[in-house]
């Protein structure tokens, strides 16, 4: 074997101590490989985490939750319940846009009108301002918002509520904000440039009120594909990057220019199976025997077909095989540690012979055929994981087409009702049940303001009145066991069906430090030199 030359072995001793020089603290620029980037810059357009994790470098929230999901000041220094159905937020002094002008209530009251009139494919922020009925201005930092029914979980709601400036056209919607016309915010870092699936480009933005960030120029890299992600890391294209794979937990910890940051995540893979009743929608004609041929009624509006499905997902297995046992089993639709979880649930089982009796008591003893669509570049492991399942439900009986789609393609025909059966990961974010149980538990109603994510059709009067009757409930203790109760109601009934709840994991340069979220956000202003 040929010894490397003198100029190349010079070379490599350089590279390897530029990566080991401190990084100065106000004079560097940093790139941060991530899965995927922002939909469109108007934080309003989106609900997705993807979306919001990319803005929240851009644009404040009126209230911040910190790694753990704790609620903290934010541009809103203080809130308080006036009465029942009255908030009241006193703001942030001193705080200014990018753009120079101060920021006041009327910043507020815009951005919260503003939401239901930019809403995008996936319904964007209308689930945090349902519960609104007005927002009245006191002075300049001072505001309240009235809600149409008591609402204990609306400071949590506001955690995802980004401000922009009162001052933009009123009408602007998502170009004008890719274009950075209005693309104003409070945030450490001011919009430079993006391009879709490309690029995302930012400046510090000096005087911020946490102080100024540690980066003169951010750029989030999108890199949908996990191993080119890894690789950009190794070869220096970024410094940092999200949604590390699992199997390169063990090799990048070997690594001595590498540092692996991990955490638990709020984030749970969850199946939902379509359970109209109109068997001639297109999507429900996709459901049919194993000839092909259309069945005349849905076989999901069952529930022992439902169940079935649920025993025959070998949780354990996909956390071993998909995860390499970096995951965590789910046995509800949202972690153990959830305000209004259960935090000891009875175990999902997971029962092939019994899968196979129920779908014969069902009347499909040779089984069905369906398509299954899942995300394939929204979190770690959803393509694997729906692959995953297809071939469980093999195993009871049912034919399986999986189709794994990237996150563009399969929101929008999921929102469109184009699925009859889906999977996609979801988290709490507010860190409450209600968040969940109300947004895809909760029958959709037209005029409703419930289920603006039940993508099942799922409808159960019993459970709305008790997910109700906890969103309206303002007493901690009362309103954790009504939760509680509609949780262990939701699982039994498996209108939507809990699979496994994903690990956190980042890595980047061995001069860095950053402390894991649990909400999976990857925010520039934390990720520090050491």
């Amino acid at each position: 074997m040929q010894r490397p030359s003198f100029l190349t072995r010079l070379a490599r001793l350089a590279a390897t101590a530029t990566l080991l020089l401190p990084l100065g603290a106000a004079a560097q620029d940093l790139r941060i490989g991530v899965r995927a980037g922002p939909e469109a810059i108007d934080p309003h357009y989106m609900a997705l985490g993807n979306h919001a994790a990319a803005l929240k470098n851009i644009f404040d929230p009126l209230v911040w939750v910190d790694e753990n999901l704790q609620v903290q000041p934010g541009l809103a220094l203080s809130w308080r319940a006036v009465d029942d159905t009255t908030w009241e937020f006193r703001l942030r002094p001193g705080v200014r846009f990018h753009d120079g002008s101060p920021f006041t209530a009327a910043d507020v009251k815009f951005s919260i009108e503003r939401v239901p009139s930019v809403a995008g494919p996936d319904g964007g922020l209308v689930i945090y301002t349902r519960s609104i009925a007005g927002v009245d201005i006191v002075d300049d930092l001072t505001l309240r918002i009235r809600t149409i029914v008591p609402n204990a979980a609306l400071p949590q709601d506001m955690t995802r509520m980004f401000i922009v400036s009162s001052r933009i056209a009123p009408d602007s919607k998502a170009p004008e904000f890719n274009s950075g016309r209005a693309a104003i915010g409070t945030g450490p870092f001011r919009f430079v440039a993006w391009s879709p699936r490309g690029d995302l480009v930012m400046e510090r933005a000096a005087g911020h009120w946490r102080g100024d960030a540690p980066w003169n120029r951010v750029t989030l890299v999108e890199i949908s594909n996990d191993a080119a992600r890894v690789a950009g890391l190794l070869s220096n294209r970024v410094e940092f990057a999200n949604y590390v794979p699992v199997s390169d937990i063990g090799r990048l910890r070997r690594d001595r220019n590498i540092a692996v940051f991990q955490g638990e995540s709020i984030y749970t893979f969850i199946l939902y199976p379509d359970m109209r009743e109109d068997m001639s929608a297109p999507a429900m004609r996709l459901i049919t025997d194993r000839q092909g041929n259309p069945l005349p009624q849905n076989p999901f509006r069952d529930i022992r077909v439902r169940q079935a499905l649920s025993l025959a997902i070998d949780r354990q297995g996909i956390v071993q095989s998909v995860f390499e046992g970096t995951a965590v089993v789910a046995n509800q639709l949202m972690p153990n540690t959830m305000f209004g979880a259960n935090p000891n649930p009875a175990p999902l089982r997971h029962d092939v012979a019994r899968a196979r009796a129920l779908l014969a008591e069902a009347g499909y003893p040779n089984g069905f055929r369906f398509p299954l669509f899942c995300s394939s570049d929204r979190l770690p492991g959803d393509g694997a994981t729906c692959t995953a399942l297809g071939q469980l439900f093999a195993r009871i009986g049912l034919e399986v087409q999986v189709n794994a789609q990237p996150r563009t393609v399969f929101f929008p025909a999921r929102t469109r009702g184009d699925h009859p059966i889906s999977m996609a990961g979801w988290g709490t974010l507010t860190g409450e049940a209600g968040y969940t149980l109300s947004s895809f538990v909760h029958c959709r109603r037209p005029g409703g303001r419930y289920g603006a994510f039940n993508v099942s059709h799922f409808c159960n009067d019993d459970l709305d009145r008790i997910i109700a009757e906890a969103m309206g409930t303002l007493d901690d203790t009362r309103r954790r066991a009504l939760f509680q109760e509609a949780q262990d109601r939701a699982v039994a009934e498996a209108g939507q069906i809990p699979i496994v709840t994903l690990p956190t994991v980042w890595a980047g340069r061995a001069n860095l430090t950053w402390t894991p979220r649990a909400d999976e956000d990857t925010l520039a202003f934390f990720i520090r030199p050491r």
